[in-house]
């Protein structure tokens, strides 16, 4: 109790201020200088050269718009001599920020309403009609069965089911890619950006961009880093991949715009910076599910007036396009922020040498007595001379 109350009351009626001791030690003497010559570099190098710490910042905001083009052609026997372009490949014809390019496919023609045997595996290999379950259709079925055996080739029987008819077999994906020639086609961004706090706007197809080089300049990192035109096989490459490799299957490519811009420069120098990637894993280890694909189908009717469709499963290659960047400008806030910050953390080399003064060093109680000086009342002491 008595040491509680000795600490109030030194807490009460004690007071402390800052001695200045100069102490003439090489060692001490040189620390100090070199912590504030680190804390200094750190303020100018770091904080105002390298992160332009006397700027103000803000974030782009972003549109973004594209445009496919390529022909290719292909000749099946399922389809014959066939001639593909935009309005068949883009799907959906827009996409915000996104296109999609169909580079593989299965196709299922001429399916109609009606019953047919299903696609053999290990749930619907049937040898009578008591193996078939009527009304019952599973997550993978292609309908629902009727609850019959049927034949589905020569030897092998399965449950009918009620469905479009034929039922697609998606068991073997096409090798090489239905579309490869799709390595070639080119792939327009258009891409405008704005800084709302600086009022700057701005967009990737730059000034001095005339109509004849739009039409005939593609992106290159070396002779052509500000072409807006990207070569969808130099893309896949550029993030270390093979375009024929993924066309079968499709996946997932991301390119990069990327606006770092200093405002207190000229703006012809605010320019976009292009990088690729690939942003679905790819892991030969664990490979379950690979790729990009959905389905689709187009309906019609035939002469009869009877609906049919084709229904087709298309692998592709969707492009994102992300955009990201700041922009700065000088502002007196932000600057005096940090130039007080930086004087701030200069007392950070009298803290560390007063701690290795007075608690590491052998002459350390020599360097507490001339540090600390406790000095008793004024008028109490006066008090205590007149009693006597």
């Amino acid at each position: 109790m008595a040491g509680c109350c000795g600490a109030l009351r030194a807490f009460l009626f004690e007071y402390d201020t800052p001695r200045i001791v100069l102490i003439r030690s090489r060692k001490v003497g040189l620390m100090n200088r070199a912590v504030q010559l680190l804390i200094l570099a750190y303020v100018i190098g770091w904080v105002f050269l390298w992160e332009k710490g006397y700027q103000e910042k803000d974030s782009v905001v972003s549109s973004v718009t594209t445009k496919a083009k390529g022909v290719a052609q292909t000749n099946t026997s399922q389809l014959g001599f066939r001639i593909w372009d935009v309005a068949d490949y883009v799907i959906p014809a827009q996409e915000e920020n996104s296109l999609f390019i169909m580079t593989n496919m299965i196709i299922t023609v001429n399916q109609t309403q009606g019953t047919c045997p299903e696609i053999p595996d290990k749930t619907t290999v049937c040898e009578s009609d008591a193996n078939c379950t009527a009304g019952s259709s599973g997550t993978h079925s292609n309908g629902v069965q009727t609850g019959r055996c049927v034949p589905f080739n020569g030897s092998v029987k399965t449950c009918e089911v009620a469905s479009w008819c034929p039922v697609e077999d998606d068991s073997r994906v096409p090798r090489p890619a239905f579309l490869k020639a799709a390595e070639n086609f080119t792939l327009l961004v258009k891409n405008n950006i704005w800084y709302p706090k600086f009022n700057f706007s701005k967009r990737n197809i730059l000034p001095n961009i005339s109509t004849a080089y739009l039409k005939s300049c593609v992106y290159d990192a070396h002779t052509d880093p500000f072409c807006p035109i990207f070569r969808l096989g130099q893309v896949v490459e550029s993030a270390g991949h093979s375009f024929q490799d993924m066309a079968v299957e499709g996946g997932i490519m991301g390119i990069q715009v990327k606006w770092d811009c200093n405002l207190d420069r000229a703006a012809s120098l605010c320019l976009p910076r292009y990088s690729f990637r690939r942003l679905d894993t790819r892991d030969a280890d664990h490979n379950v599910s690979p790729g990009y694909n959905f389905r689709f189908a187009k309906y019609y009717r035939d002469l009869a007036g009877q609906e049919q469709r084709t229904l087709i499963k298309a692998y592709g290659i969707r492009f994102d396009v992300i955009v990201f960047g700041k922009a700065g400008k000088f502002d007196v806030i932000p600057t005096m922020i940090n130039v007080g910050s930086g004087l701030a953390l200069l007392g950070v080399a009298t803290v560390l040498c007063d701690i290795i003064v007075l608690y590491c060093m052998k002459k350390r109680f020599y360097y507490r007595e001339k540090k600390y000086k406790f000095v008793e009342d004024y008028e109490q002491g006066l008090a205590g001379d007149t009693e006597q």
